[in-house]
């Protein structure tokens, strides 16, 4: 039966996409937009549907056949707001094991309707019939490679909060980790929190790029006004007060979790190793 992958074209999703092909297995992949440039460079053997979370009627055809799914509800994903519907249609169609990409609610904080939502659709997994895996994961090494432009154009960074520690996690290890649950007994009912193998530095994520490329690239600190202007045209205002906000908060967030070894078998993968496969996307 095919495995079933939402958010397949996105960071995590397209690493696991191609892993599972890779191990022989059959792999569906739902996209909103199965004619997109990042829906074609999916793997040839992979069954590309069509489905919006927007509008959970529309993914009936794509649970079809289907008995384990990635489900992906982080922020900014329609799951959010619809998951106990797809889960409800999930199940009535024979769908038995999901993995769940999502946003760990332990803040607790009952003024913001994002952790509310995030609440909400744990305890509708939790309370589905179905075995269920939450992943969790740290903040994603690829979240640097908003960098990009600026290190290629100019050889710089431009970024609040320099010392801000945490420990970085690659696509690769989350996907591993989903993969993992998707595929062998024993972790049903459990959360996994993946995480980078160390903490690392703002600054040293920058430097550590740079010797991916054989050059230096520097690291320009900004003020909190000077972020947000530089932000302005990039992140909406909200978003972009609640990093900075938790810049200010919690500049170290550098725990580092077992859990990438414990279901792997292997160490995290660091971010030094994450530069030098995405070197050319900083050229």
């Amino acid at each position: 039966m095919p495995i079933l992958v939402t958010g397949a074209t996105g960071t995590v999703g397209g690493v696991l996409v191609r892993r599972l092909v890779e191990a022989g297995h059959e792999v569906r992949a739902l996209t909103r937009d199965p004619a997109s440039p990042a829906a074609a460079r999916l793997p040839k053997e992979v069954e590309v549907v069509q489905g919006d979370f927007g509008s959970p009627g529309t993914l009936v055809p794509a649970f079809r056949g289907v008995e384990r799914m990635h489900l992906v509800a982080q922020d900014g994903y329609g799951a959010l707001m619809t998951g106990g519907r797809i889960l409800e249609l999930a199940e009535q169609a024979g769908v038995r094991r999901i993995t769940h990409l999502g946003h760990n609610d332990t803040s607790r904080d009952d003024d913001d309707p994002m952790e509310a939502d995030h609440r909400a659709l744990h305890r509708a997994i939790e309370a589905s019939g179905l075995e269920w895996t939450h992943v969790w994961p740290g903040e994603f090494m690829a979240n640097t490679l908003e960098w990009a432009g600026s290190i290629a154009a100019e050889g710089v960074v431009r970024a609040p909060f320099g010392d801000w520690n945490t420990a970085l996690v690659h696509e690769a290890d989350i996907a591993a980790v989903a993969m993992a649950a998707l595929l062998e007994d024993g972790h049903a009912g459990k959360a996994y929190q993946p995480t980078g193998p160390e903490p690392v530095r703002r600054r040293d994520a920058v430097r550590m790029i740079g010797d991916a490329l054989g050059k230096p690239v520097e690291y320009i600190e900004l003020t909190a006004e000077q972020a947000r202007e530089h932000w302005a045209d990039t992140y909406p205002p909200e978003v972009i007060e609640w990093f900075l906000e938790m810049g200010e908060d919690t500049p170290d967030m550098g725990w580092v979790s077992p859990d990438v070894e414990a279901v792997t078998g292997r160490p995290a993968l660091g971010f030094a190793q994450w530069a030098v496969e995405h070197a050319d996307d900083f050229r």
